[in-house]
């Protein structure tokens, strides 16, 4: 059976979110809070995971990551 793959919403504590896709959603948020994964979330730690689906494809869950990062998802409150 193939591996699935996730795109993910992170929440973090400046209020702003965080938008990725995965083949291991457990490692990657485990990263995400060690702050071991450089970028966006290591300087607005902690991060809460608010929304994740599953995938059968590394392509569709990557679209939805694009779809989310594009106006179709959460946005940052002010």
């Amino acid at each position: 059976m193939a591996r699935p793959f996730f795109a993910y919403i992170l929440l973090c504590v400046d209020k702003s979110y965080y938008v990725g896709h995965t083949d291991d959603l457990e490692n990657r948020l485990a990263s995400h809070r060690q702050g071991v994964i450089p970028g966006y979330t290591v300087t607005r730690q902690p991060v809460t995971l608010v929304w994740s689906q599953q995938f059968p494809t590394r392509e569709e869950a990557l679209a939805a990551e694009r779809r989310l990062k594009t106006g179709a998802g959460p946005r940052r409150k002010r």
